[in-house]
């Protein structure tokens, strides 16, 4: 049973802690005057801006469909997944910027040990907060808390590169890998970046999901009630917790409309319990024959023509 509390809770511990962690990690940058520290930390600002953008439209997701919304709104999902993702690759081009900046401007770097252990536990605390958002978000079933969580750890792997050039810089004395590593940094969130857009645009242009499918089929091949001869036009889409699912029955010609109707609601009930999500069904029932004839009836309709042209 989905917990809107639980996922709640740990979008405000996300947020709250990422704040803590962009403390430190600007602090690391103002200490070292180093750009892949400056990446870090800008990508930590996208992190930040990205969860109270999730946490609000996690909130307005669990509002009720209304007389304007009569789908609900848990297609704000998508939206908030593709501003996350537009932020991030803003976040790389900044950091590209910058790095190329000082490339031909030259830099200093200072502290490093200071800035490699300021970074090294914001990576630890990340590396607990990302695990525990992303847990609850597949307990839950929340595409949105688990989108977190993936990020969060992504932010982990970005500062785990960043301790590891500020060890070699501090070792080898050879600053340029600071520029290095800063661009691969950059090119590597801006592919984050992009994978959450293609996730929203898909999300927005109802993408079917592969998993739901093969579900639904399931359930079609082996378990339609003995009085249904055929099924088509199977159309389903995920907006959040939610799954919309249609299709067409094809009955024996014989079957009242109520053993119709009682059998096609036992299908709905198995397509229903077959998806992980919610999902509401809507199943148009027909009699085997003619079966053809009843779909050419409705060619042309709302072209300006008449209604006796149907009948």
């Amino acid at each position: 049973m989905f917990s809107a509390n639980r996922v709640k809770k740990a979008l405000l511990i996300s947020f709250s802690v990422s704040f803590l962690s962009l403390c430190m990690k600007i602090a690391a940058f103002i200490i070292t005057d180093s750009t892949v520290a400056m990446s870090d930390a800008a990508e930590s600002v996208v992190h930040v801006l990205a969860v109270a953008f999730v946490l609000y439209g996690f909130y307005v997701s669990l509002k009720p469909a209304d007389e304007d919304h009569l789908y609900g709104h848990e297609r704000i999902e998508f939206l908030s997944v593709g501003v996350e993702g537009a932020v991030i690759i803003l976040a790389g081009l900044t950091i590209l910027f910058f790095a190329f900046q000082n490339l031909i401007t030259g830099f200093e770097l200072q502290n490093l040990g200071a800035g490699i252990f300021l970074v090294a536990i914001a990576s630890v605390i990340n590396l607990f907060l990302g695990l525990y958002v992303q847990r609850v978000g597949r307990e839950e079933r929340s595409m949105i808390a688990v989108s977190n969580g993936k990020h969060i750890l992504t932010d982990v792997w970005t500062s785990g590169g960043v301790i590891t050039t500020l060890v070699l810089i501090h070792l080898t004395g050879w600053i340029y890998l600071d520029t290095i590593v800063s661009v691969m940094i950059a090119l590597y969130i801006s592919y984050e970046g992009f994978k959450l857009i293609k996730y929203s645009i898909n999300g927005i242009m109802d993408a079917r999901d592969p998993e739901v499918h093969e579900s639904l089929l399931r359930v079609l091949k082996d378990e339609l009630p003995e009085t249904v001869k055929d099924w088509h036009h199977l159309r389903h889409r995920t907006s959040g917790r939610t799954t919309w699912i249609e299709l067409h029955l094809v009955f024996e010609s014989d079957v009242s409309l109520k053993s119709a109707h009682d059998d096609a609601t036992l299908l709905e009930r198995k397509l229903i319990d077959s998806v992980q999500s919610d999902a509401i069904v809507t199943i148009h029932l027909e009699p085997e024959e003619p079966h053809k004839e009843i779909h050419n009836v409705l060619k042309g309709a709302n072209k300006n023509r008449g209604l006796d042209e149907f009948i």
